[in-house]
């Protein structure tokens, strides 16, 4: 990691490359937030009229089918209340309904019907077995009437509820969906599996089923409209439903028959082009945010290669080199006018440095001459001061005699002979013609040194 980031600190064109890849990215994950928050409502809006439609086309399919059984046994009605003392062609009547009408699948006659049991209006029953199969179960419509006897008598029509099923289902508004149809008990009167018909989806769903399904059962039978996210099978499920609404036609028979139409759909069917696209999209930006950065970088790394040629001639020149030759750029930008101006600066320091060179040589030079000349004039000054130690020392025993000899001149000169006078008279003089040989003799060197300088 401390390398990652040393590797950061000292590559500016890394450094800036990532810069703008994270404004880049910034914006991106802006623009792509915003359309896909507007693009996932525009699709679940879209889900929503498509289930609308499609719950409505079921409810009319289904409606349709019970309305051709009602109509058909209305037509058969007649008939059989012409022919009320001949029961066997009533049955025959009866008979010939379910062989004409492919829906359906069993139609006879109650005879003598227990009043207490059996409505006297025209009814659809809930769901039951029929023939004593267990896989076999029908929803019946009911047709009571009198004969002249005044016995209620009910014509019945059985329609199968997989027949049912299999009519709603062949028209699969997607791949994975599933119709279902509850009656007002919960028991399903279409579903896509077989063995789940006439069976209670309450009971099914507390059994085996996640909670969620048992709140859009419980939804759709308080006869809501709407949907329910839901968990089916493991699978994430939108569950759109509407009440059971009859057709009003002319002569029919309307009754709140308490059923509710719903369309299951996986999350997979309503988002799934969503999600590819959203994946694609996000791929495509991480790619292209890679490949991005690896431009910039690159580009970044080429337009400051002078800068770091620059560098590099500064820090040979920092270390003493100030022969570096730094070459004239030709870009007219930031870094080539750096560049140029940095190379006028260490054209300007090249002949400031030849110049100080040059004035130190001088200096130099002449240092040497004054350091030549103080010698000089130091071994000058001790010649001097040798000579005229030497001089004054030469000089002090005859200046000494003379000294002693007017002492004694001054302090015995009545007492002294002519003779004794004389002799002192003559060491005076020879002592002062030495004095004045040694002073004409430091005269004459003096002048030597004087012209010798």
């Amino acid at each position: 990691m401390s390398k990652v980031t040393t590797f950061i600190a000292k590559t500016l064109s890394f450094r800036l490359s990532l810069r703008i890849i994270a404004a880049l990215a910034l914006l991106l994950m802006l623009a792509l937030v915003t359309m896909f928050y507007f693009s996932r409502k525009a699709v679940r809006e879209e889900a929503l009229q498509n289930a609308g439609q499609t719950l409505e086309a079921m409810v009319e399919h289904i409606d349709n089918v019970l309305l051709s059984v009602e109509q058909a046994a209305g037509n058969i009605y007649w008939k059989i209340m012409t022919q009320t003392n001949q029961p066997e062609l009533m049955e025959m009547y009866a008979r010939k309904l379910a062989e004409c009408n492919p829906y359906i699948m069993d139609s006879r006659i109650i005879w003598d019907a227990d009043t207490n049991k059996i409505q006297t209006f025209a009814q659809w029953t809930t769901p039951h077995k029929v023939n004593s199969n267990k896989r076999d179960a029908a929803v019946t419509f009911n047709l009571p009437f009198y004969d002249k006897k005044q016995k209620l008598n009910v014509l019945t029509i059985d329609v199968s509820l997989e027949l049912l099923s299999k009519i709603v289902l062949e028209e699969k508004p997607s791949p994975n969906s599933t119709c279902a149809l509850l009656a007002k008990d919960g028991t399903l009167i279409v579903y896509n599996k077989r063995d789940m018909l006439n069976q209670n989806l309450i009971a099914l769903a507390e059994k085996y089923y996640h909670p969620s399904v048992i709140e859009a059962a419980e939804a759709m039978l308080a006869g809501e409209t709407g949907y329910k996210k839901m968990i089916l099978h493991g699978k994430t499920c939108y569950a759109f439903y509407k009440p059971f609404k009859q057709a009003q036609v002319t002569g029919r028979a309307m009754t709140d028959l308490g059923w509710s139409a719903g369309i299951i759909y996986p999350e997979e069917d309503i988002f799934g082009s969503y999600n590819r696209l959203l994946y694609t999209v996000l791929i495509i930006a991480v790619v292209g945010l890679g490949l991005l950065l690896l431009f910039c970088r690159l580009f970044i790394h080429h337009q400051l290669l002078p800068l770091r040629r620059l560098g590099k001639s500064a820090q040979h020149i920092a270390e003493g080199h100030y022969d570096e030759l730094i070459p004239e750029s030709r870009h007219q930008d930031e870094v080539g006018r750096l560049q140029n101006h940095f190379r006028a600066m260490h054209q300007s320091l090249t002949v400031r440095m030849g110049e100080m060179q040059q004035l130190t040589d001088t200096l130099k030079e002449r240092g040497e001459v004054l350091q030549a000349a103080y010698e000089q004039a130091q071994s000058a000054d001790r010649m001097k001061t040798n000579f005229l130690y030497n001089m004054s020392d030469q000089m002090k025993a005859p200046v000494e005699g003379i000294l002693k000899s007017v002492k004694t001149f001054s302090n015995h000169g009545s007492s002294l002979t002519e003779e004794d006078t004389t002799e002192l008279a003559n060491e005076i003089m020879q002592r002062g013609e030495k004095v004045t040989a040694l002073l004409n003799q430091l005269i004459s060197d003096s002048e030597k040194l004087i012209v010798e300088n």
